[in-house]
């Protein structure tokens, strides 16, 4: 008997005592990555590490009477890490640039996990939940004149498919031949973090042995920061210094910087990773959602009971937390309240616990941000390698939390035993959700 096999053989009977006790396990097996700083994981965690940002200049006469003048926008080109070398099969006419993203961080998320099933069973038990934030906007306004000047016979047949929320994640299944769940998310910001969180209870119910979940977004338009900038959301102080836009917990934050891109995982059962020899990145162990009930874009107290209900449900203790990914969009209210609930959730815990917002180099990637974010919690955990809190200068806070600083951090060594992290999204609409990984 070799020792893989006895290996392998002792994994799944120690899982099968876990499974009667706790349900199934799940764990990620597989990464992929379209982000303002990149393309491809490996390529977009080490510019994070390295503090790179991807908030670029607005430019064009379609922006100029609109006072944000700064977005995160997927690199272009064809230098290594940008999105044309991915783009040979895109089919722009039938798709939306939010269906392209998902299918291209989808395509190294399963060559990443090395899942490529052909057998009827195996197609059957792997599932797709994607989602998005919302549509492309410009593409129903030019769609919209198109009929109103030129008539209906100008009209585009793939017009609804391309601005349906589904559309991702029906295109990952229909390329790839998935017939598990096809399940889509659209909870604002939210998004990725509920698609994610509901493809484990997918596999946790035995719905599926794989999913491959996230979400995407590619709406930065003239129209959608306008509409943005018309509530007072988005950075304006910046526009000379757009590398310095996205601020997370810094004094002068004064609005987010709107991004785009889409994060995929694979997720699987623990048996079913361990009987084919899979990498496990690390395992969920927990997922919490709650609503505000307060406000459509004003945060409530949601944050507490989501980061509470995903502790509770993992049986972690607030203690064992070495890192929080938080949701903080670089809003001078909602960085705020964030900190607040996690001091009020983790008490003393929260000066030993690191915190940090990615969106210092991201900008925020809307509906994307969870997934996104998810694969860097992830990553963090994996690596040992908590990311910074890009421009950060002046720390705002009147809570004793242990915000990270401008540059790369090492997980804290009072919790290094087990590395478990937390990571948040929040919404509009008061739609909340956090999930919980470690180490496997």
């Amino acid at each position: 008997m070799s020792d893989n096999f006895r290996r392998n053989t002792e994994l799944r009977m120690f899982h099968s005592i876990l499974e009667i006790n706790f349900g199934q396990r799940v764990v990620v097996t597989g990464l992929g990555i379209v982000s303002p700083l990149g393309v491809g994981v490996h390529h977009v965690w080490q510019r994070l590490l390295d503090g790179k940002t991807g908030t670029v200049p607005l430019l064009g006469d379609d922006y100029k009477d609109i006072p944000c003048k700064v977005a995160a926008f997927v690199q272009r080109g064809n230098d290594p890490g940008c999105l044309d070398r991915h783009l040979e099969d895109a089919d722009f006419k039938k798709m939306s640039l939010t269906s392209i993203y998902a299918l291209i961080a989808a395509n190294e998320a399963l060559k990443d996990a090395k899942w490529c099933p052909v057998s009827t069973d195996a197609l059957e038990k792997t599932g797709v939940a994607v989602g998005t934030g919302m549509v492309d906007l410009m593409d129903i306004v030019t769609t919209g004149n198109k009929l109103h000047h030129s008539g209906y016979s100008k009209i585009s047949p793939f017009f609804v498919p391309r601005i349906l929320s589904n559309m991702p994640a029906g295109h990952i299944a229909i390329k790839y031949g998935f017939k598990g769940p096809n399940h889509s998310v659209s909870t604002a910001c939210a998004t990725g973090l509920h698609a994610i969180g509901d493809a484990y209870n997918f596999i946790k119910n035995k719905y599926a042995s794989v999913m491959v979940c996230g979400s995407s977004e590619a709406v930065i338009s003239p129209l959608s920061i306008a509409g943005f900038c018309r509530m007072r959301a988005l950075s304006t102080h910046f526009n000379s210094k757009p590398e310095e836009a996205s601020r997370p917990f810094d004094s002068e934050r004064d609005g987010f910087v709107m991004g785009e891109g889409a994060g995929i995982l694979v997720l699987e059962s623990l048996d079913h990773a361990i009987e084919r020899g899979a990498k496990i990145y690390a395992e969920i162990l927990g997922y919490g959602l709650s609503g505000d009930a307060y406000h459509i874009t004003s945060p409530g107290n949601g944050a507490f009971r989501s980061m509470r209900q995903a502790l509770s449900l993992s049986n972690i203790d607030t203690s064992q937390i070495g890192y929080i990914n938080a949701h903080a969009t670089s809003t001078p209210l909602g960085d705020s309240i964030e900190l607040k609930a996690i001091h009020e959730l983790f008490k003393e815990h929260s000066e030993i616990l690191t915190v940090s917002s990615t969106k210092g180099a991201t900008g925020h990637l809307l509906g994307a941000a969870g997934s996104v974010e998810a694969i860097f919690t992830i990553l963090a955990c994996y690596s040992e390698s908590i990311p910074p809190n890009i421009n950060l200068k002046c720390l705002d806070s009147e809570w004793p939390v242990n915000v990270a600083g401008n540059h790369c951090e090492t997980w804290p060594h009072q919790v290094k035993e087990k590395r478990i992290a937390l990571t948040n999204s929040f919404g509009f609409g008061g739609t909340n959700a956090s999930l919980v990984f470690s180490n496997f």
